[in-house]
């Protein structure tokens, strides 16, 4: 199909449209609809894998056209083992938000809905195009219904946390736009694959990267500008924290991927251990932060942010062993350094689509409970297990895997991030590896205090197990965490061209560069 990734992000866009006006007076309608263009929209983006040609590392389902000629930005699409895993993760999640609100949305429910339909054009568009200027338009467009999502349908702090949230990912790509405008006047073009291409000094590099890193550290989030999104977690529906951590926070993994990398190489390396510092800081740090928190949704987030720190740390482990000559240019370096690369970005592509599955079950786990209840305080339960045994179940195996437990998505990415951080240096692993006793101490604390014990809080004794719908949907992710778990070998194989390519772009110096 030669205009997929188009029908892909227009056809949820203008889904959403038409959810809009069938209003939210026609709320059931309104929820088939949503439901009937998710399922529409996922269908046709498993053709993505199935026609994925694992052989070429060159853009596939490619489309160009003309779209503001006087500075030659065009609508220019396609993708590569990179984005399109994080393209089909965003359709999968996107159907199940839409049916984990069917009951529990109840005020505008068209426009909730149209929200997220909206949300997921977006996002294929962020990880499809090849101009930088499209890109940027979908990457600042995302803001749009993140932001109505938490501040209509939020808590009782709703507007702190969704302005909270605009400011700190608006101002940080401001930078990004800055650097793109720049590297257009250098080289006359928008096309991200020419600035992959632009003899750049390491001067230039060294700038660039920075503004770059200003965009995607706050999206990701990295410590320690991670402070936004605990806030937008508590404050947001359950939907909004399914997309926000599922999703969204793997924009600021997949721009180091097709920025940061390829475009200023040289700065990658000489800015690396900077970047693998912060980011022990919120593997190890964040961990023992999430450890005392008494709301399950900021423990979860907290949670989020230290498993995202792996994505940075696989994606710059490798550049912190590479060496410079006087020159600043890169030297070659030995073939085990090159393996250790392989396992470190797969691994970071690994842990990106793991942590999308667990975070999302993770924050329909609390969701249910909230529904119920009305609390995410851990105080408010105790004893879940001896009124809801089914989704007990699910949620202690979410609980493993959001701790690394092996045979589950959770163990695959943060492994491979670890052996590869082992061949650069033994303690970025040491601490690394920490994660998976401070990960197992706070997860366990969680499941302990609501789930096991005697039923202390008289309203537990009410509470009904999962309907037919909760169920459906938990299922579907127990069986995407247990299968990444046990055989990630398909979405590995998709990538792995993809990341030997970048691989050759990061490691083929440019000019001479000097400081």
């Amino acid at each position: 199909m030669d205009s997929l990734l188009s029908i892909l992000i227009w056809l949820p866009i203008f889904g959403a449209g038409a959810v809009l006006l069938i209003g939210n007076n026609r709320s059931q309608l309104a929820r088939w609809v949503s439901a009937g263009i998710s399922i529409l929209v996922f269908l046709l983006s498993i053709n993505l894998f199935l026609d994925f040609d694992t052989n070429t590392s060159s853009m596939q389902f490619v489309e160009k056209m003309s779209w503001i000629s006087q500075f030659n930005i065009f609508y220019h699409l396609g993708i590569d083992g990179i984005s399109m895993p994080l393209i089909i993760l965003t359709t999968f999640s996107t159907i199940l938000v839409i049916i984990a609100g069917w009951e529990v949305i109840k005020n505008r429910v068209a426009d909730y809905m149209a929200a997220f339909l909206m949300m997921e054009g977006i996002i294929i568009g962020v990880f499809s195009a090849m101009d930088s200027m499209l890109y940027y338009v979908f990457w600042e467009a995302s803001l749009i219904p993140m932001l109505l999502i938490i501040g209509v349908w939020g808590g009782q702090n709703r507007v702190y946390a969704s302005i909270k949230f605009f400011l700190y990912t608006f101002l940080g790509s401001v930078f990004m736009l800055v650097s793109l405008i720049y590297m257009y006047n250098l080289g006359g073009s928008f096309a991200i694959s020419d600035m992959h291409s632009l003899p750049l000094t390491l001067s230039q590099q060294s700038w660039i990267f920075w503004a770059f890193f200003l965009a995607f550290a706050v999206k990701v989030p990295m410590f320690p500008v991670h402070t936004w999104l605990p806030d937008a977690h508590v404050q947001a529906p359950t939907g909004g924290s399914v997309i926000l951590a599922a999703i969204m926070l793997k924009m600021g993994g997949y721009g180091f991927f097709r920025f940061s990398l390829p475009i200023t190489p040289d700065a990658s390396s000489y800015f690396s251990f900077v970047v693998i510092v912060l980011s022990l800081i919120a593997i190890v740090y964040i961990g023992f932060v999430a450890l005392v928190q008494k709301d399950m949704k900021k423990l979860i987030a907290y949670s989020s942010i230290s498993h995202m720190g792996f994505v940075t740390l696989g994606v710059f482990a490798l550049f912190s062993i590479m060496k410079m000559d006087s020159n600043g240019e890169l030297i070659s370096i030995a073939g085990a350094s090159i393996e250790s690369a392989y396992l470190g970005l797969e691994g970071a592509m690994i842990q990106m689509v793991s942590h999308g599955f667990i975070s999302a079950a993770m924050f329909l786990v609390v969701g249910v409970l909230y529904d119920r209840l009305h609390s995410r305080e851990i105080s408010t339960y105790g004893g879940v297990v001896n009124s809801m045994p089914k989704f007990t179940g699910f949620a202690v195996l979410f609980a493993m895997a959001n701790a690394g437990l092996p045979g589950t998505s959770g163990f695959v990415g943060e492994f491979m991030v670890i052996l590869g951080a082992l061949q650069a240096n033994f303690w970025y692993a040491f601490l690394a590896a920490m994660t998976l006793i401070v990960g197992a101490a706070y997860t366990l604390w969680m499941v302990k205090r609501v789930f096991w014990g005697p039923i202390v809080n008289p309203d537990v004794k009410t509470l009904s197990d999962v309907n037919a719908r909760e169920f459906g949907v938990l299922s579907i992710l127990a069986v995407a965490v247990l299968w990444m778990g046990i055989y990630p070998q398909p979405v590995i194989e998709v990538m792995h061209i993809s990341i030997a390519n970048l691989l050759e772009q990061s490691l083929t110096t440019k000019i001479p560069a000097i400081l």
